[in-house]
């Protein structure tokens, strides 16, 4: 059994059954069903390929953003069984959302070069930020002394917004395009176009720590900041994924050089000898409990678990067949959501209009459990 949820939204319409289309054919080489772990599946998912999954830090409500141009709400329930509860849009592809730390508003980064903050409880939508690029990445901040919304964008900047004001509070130039971010107060990591990596620290005003090159040969596809127990649960690294179907494990302050490490994940037996099939790093969650576990998810089709401080897989799932473009664990680490979704990696000769996306929640309390030394 799911947790239960407590909080609801008024004012919010469903959005009733989209047309959905079960298929078992598949032209990527991957598995050959939809559904090969059997999870409960979420009612309604969105048209297009899926960007963004967030679960509430708050209760269990579910957020998606898609190239559908839309981002949708669901209720878990405690058996597991979801509840549309609502719907925005945008003029073009949402790239990310993210909530606000309260639980009751949603932010959503789009092609269409803006941000909106999604009133849930009213389900009104307003422009709360802007760039002259397609906006790739969004994160709230929540501080001690003040809060702000964070994006990263294709126009070489990263900038903080007061929702409120029209203006940002602060703008910073990059070197690149930002192609993934995370924000763990008070740390935040961009990752952007050649490999570049930039750390910033947030208290009393968002400053850049260091600039760092990707262990990594390829490039960047996500990042996610993990937490130290032993350290009062502060963010001390981040695990980075890439497009060669690898991670890597970064100290910001590694105590011991070999702290810092890389693994290959989502990778596959090829036809010949020696041949390996790779497949991109789509997305990394850190467990909110267990902050040693994380899952990833890739173009193979695939997600696994597993234990960072033992260096070890603890679950690998079945092939499913479609790319996994998406992941995340809601805020008692006891559901891992993910998405099934065409990607691209295979280019638009593999794209097949009828096998729509899927959203799938896993009861995984048990799965993620540290291994014991």
């Amino acid at each position: 059994m799911f947790g239960s949820t407590s909080s609801s939204f008024g004012g919010t319409s469903s959005f009733g059954t989209f047309g959905s289309t079960s298929t078992t054919t598949n032209s990527l080489g991957l598995g050959n069903t939809d559904n090969p772990m059997k999870d409960v599946e979420v009612q309604s998912p969105p048209d297009d390929t899926v960007s963004a999954l967030k679960f509430s830090p708050k209760a269990d409500f579910l957020i998606g953003s898609s190239w559908a141009n839309d981002v949708r709400c669901w209720e878990v329930k405690e058996n597991g069984q979801t509840v549309p509860k609502a719907q925005q849009f945008h003029t073009g592809p949402i790239l990310d959302c993210c909530w606000h730390d309260d639980g009751t508003k949603v932010f959503t980064a789009s092609t269409d070069k803006q941000c909106k903050m999604w009133d849930l409880n009213s389900n009104q939508a307003v422009q709360v930020a802007q760039h002259d690029k397609p906006v790739k990445t969004c994160q709230w901040i929540q501080a001690p002394n003040y809060s702000c919304l964070m994006t990263g964008s294709w126009d070489n900047t990263v900038k903080f917004w007061d929702t409120r004001q029209s203006n940002p509070m602060m703008v910073l130039q990059i070197p690149e395009r930002v192609y993934c971010a995370d924000v763990v107060y008070p740390m935040a990591i961009v990752g952007t176009a050649q490999r570049g990596i930039i750390c910033y620290q947030l208290e009393n005003q968002p400053s850049e720590v260091k600039k760092l090159e990707s262990p990594l040969k390829y490039q960047n596809r996500c990042v996610s900041i993990f937490r130290d127990p032993k350290r009062n649960n502060q963010p001390v690294g981040f695990a980075l994924g890439s497009v060669e179907g690898r991670v890597a494990i970064q100290f910001i302050e590694p105590q011991n050089p070999k702290d810092n490490f890389t693994f290959k994940c989502h990778r596959s037996n090829g036809t010949g000898a020696n041949v390996q099939d790779i497949y991109a790093v789509n997305d990394i969650a850190f467990h909110p409990v267990h902050f040693c576990s994380l899952a990833t998810v890739g173009s193979d089709g695939k997600f696994s678990f597993w234990d960072r401080d033992a260096r070890t897989k603890l679950k690998t799932s079945e092939q499913l067949n479609m790319p996994i473009t998406a992941c995340c664990f809601n805020s008692r680490g006891n559901i891992f959501a993910y998405t099934s979704s065409y990607d691209w990696s295979k280019g638009h000769e593999f794209y097949n209009p009828q096998v729509k996306p899927k959203i799938f929640l896993r009861n995984c309390a048990e799965e993620l459990k540290p291994r014991k030394k």
